[in-house]
């Protein structure tokens, strides 16, 4: 139980990585705040929680990310109740896929202000509790294609990428007041987000991996609760890749 007394805030909790992290971090010791848009998902994963023993915040935070007054809102409550957050799990995204000759501003505007504007957001109203108690775990979910590129997503690679650079800046910005600030770049994970790929695609993506297998969001949720832990003090501004052997170096 290394996260024991620790409060934890893990955006796009209701489903896949964010859901697999929010369980995670609660078998770690960790009082969980899970937020995202769906309340009934929302509610199963408390439930989930509960059952197994572990602390989840009696009632669940239902904010979508790309609204400001929304991210505000649920902060807010979620500081209230708990007096403080002491990590934070940026997760939330989204992808609108396309070629870039084809893309609408709109769907580069929608991924850029759900997978990079949201983890400001929420930073910038987390970061005055961490500071005020000299110790926070910020840790944003990137993708090995902000390491990479991919052909059709211009703006999910540019948002991931951004989510790097943000990383590194925060890192050098609060780590002298014992707050660390690291990402996790996860390759070709299964979840709700890749199941919708042809199955021609996953086999070709398969043999890319030196693993031979795709990763499972649980995968996901153990570099999370390590960077999360005292047990990685001394790592910030960091990237874990988390993806097979997909991208090395």
């Amino acid at each position: 139980m290394k996260l024991e007394g620790r409060v934890a805030l893990v955006t796009g909790a209701s489903q896949g990585i964010g859901h697999a992290c929010a369980l995670a971090l609660a078998r770690e010791g960790a009082t969980v705040a899970a937020a995202a848009r769906n309340r009934q998902k929302l509610e199963e994963l408390v439930a989930q929680i509960t059952a197994a023993g572990a602390k989840a915040a009696p009632f669940v935070f239902v904010m979508d990310v790309a609204d400001e007054a929304q991210v505000k809102s649920a902060i807010k409550s979620a500081l209230g109740q708990f007096g403080k957050i002491d990590i934070l799990v940026n997760n939330a995204g989204i992808t609108r896929d396309q070629l870039v000759m084809r893309m609408k501003r709109a769907d580069w505007d929608a991924v850029l202000t759900t997978n990079l504007t949201s983890a400001y957001l929420c930073i910038q109203q987390v970061i005055g509790s961490m500071l005020k108690q000299r110790w926070g775990r910020i840790i944003n979910i990137t993708s090995v294609f902000g390491q990479m590129g991919q052909a059709g997503q211009t703006n999910y690679a540019a948002s991931k990428a951004g989510l790097i650079g943000l990383t590194m800046a925060m890192a050098r910005e609060v780590a002298s007041r014992n707050i660390t600030c690291n990402a996790v770049a996860p390759g070709f994970i299964e979840t709700g987000m890749t199941a919708v790929l042809s199955e021609e695609f996953k086999q070709n993506a398969v043999k890319q991996i030196p693993l031979g297998r795709v990763g499972l969001p649980e995968d996901v949720a153990s570099a999370v609760c390590f960077l999360a832990s005292d047990d990685a003090s001394y790592i910030t501004g960091h990237v874990l890749n988390v993806n097979g052997g997909l991208l090395m170096g």
